[in-house]
């Protein structure tokens, strides 16, 4: 039976960039504090745990990379997330103590342990299991150095008695196909971590409220430098940069595209909204993406989920 509304968390915080288990803990504490707020969905920014190392170039250029930068390279992968593991199963615990679902954003190792990074998010439930995840199919510019691309296989969704979460990371959210996939699978709240601090990353979380007629979720890191570690070998990079990277812009928005909670800059905080969730409902009197909108007889979209690997077995 579906739960007619629900309590929802944004946090908006920033990392403690190449302090994997200190950043670990600052999760648990503010998951701890929305639970006692009484949140039961509570949203992490992007790369919150492993950390966007805004403003660095890890000391590469076009046909070119630096010893210094293949040290702080090696220091973030050292600080990445494996999945599984007892960082994921510590979230997870904060999880099940809040009695919340919890989607984090984490900076993940691939399978093998070993070289590419991914950006992904995971799905925990108040059981403190992991649902799913979802690996970013696209990092956007200079992201393409520091993490390789997902694939079909976690285009995820959760059903949750609060309706299906879902959702994408960031710059996905440009990649018109990759929405309409997602509209297929019955999206009430969509998700949206980010590292978008643009006014006109506003638009584009209350356009896709608006199109995919749900709740969206937009929470952004605050960076300073402050949170980045003294001894970075490519310190040098950030000489020049403002003491704020990233000012935030986290937000809560209803499936008209309209505002629940403004956008919240220049600070950490954590945002609440008691949503409505048959606001959904009633806002697919009149557009509804994926029913009588979308016009299948002119319309199709092929989507490929099998998980991609580089090798296989040869049977």
């Amino acid at each position: 039976m579906r739960i007619r509304s629900v309590k929802v968390a944004v946090v908006q915080a920033g990392s403690l960039l190449m302090n994997r288990q200190a950043t670990v803990q600052k999760a648990i504490r503010l998951i701890s504090e929305a639970g006692q707020n009484d949140a039961k969905i509570i949203l992490f920014p992007e790369a919150f745990i492993g950390g966007y190392p805004w403003g660095m170039t890890l000391g590469a250029a076009i046909g070119g990379r630096t010893p210094e930068g293949r040290l702080d390279w090696a220091r973030y992968w050292h600080n990445a997330v494996s999945v599984p593991s007892k960082d994921a199963d510590a979230v997870a615990e904060a999880a099940r103590e809040a009695g919340a679902y919890v989607i984090m954003g984490v900076v993940e190792r691939g399978e093998l342990g070993t070289g590419t990074l991914y950006c992904s998010i995971l799905y925990f439930s108040p059981e403190g299991e992991l649902l799913a995840k979802h690996r970013k199919l696209k990092p956007t510019a200079g992201e393409r150095l520091i993490w390789g691309e997902g694939d079909g296989s976690t285009l995820s969704v959760i059903d949750t008695p609060y309706g299906r979460i879902g959702g994408l990371i960031c710059w996905e959210h440009y990649m018109p196909l990759a929405r309409a996939a997602m509209y297929t699978k019955g999206v009430d709240i969509w998700v949206a971590p980010t590292l978008d601090e643009r006014e006109v990353w506003q638009c584009t979380i209350r356009h896709i409220a608006n199109e995919g007629r749900c709740f969206v979720l937009s929470s952004i890191q605050y960076i300073t430098k402050q949170m980045y570690p003294e001894d970075l070998a490519c310190a040098h990079e950030l000489k020049d940069a403002p003491e704020v990277l990233c000012d935030g812009g986290s937000a809560i928005v209803g499936p008209l595209g309209e505002y629940i909670a403004a956008p919240v800059r220049d600070k950490e905080t954590v945002l609440y909204a008691d949503i409505d969730l048959e606001a959904v409902v009633r806002s697919r009197y009149d557009f509804d993406a994926v029913g009588h909108y979308s016009r299948p007889d002119v319309f199709e979209l092929l989507v490929d989920e099998t998980p991609k690997r580089g090798f296989r077995q040869k049977q």
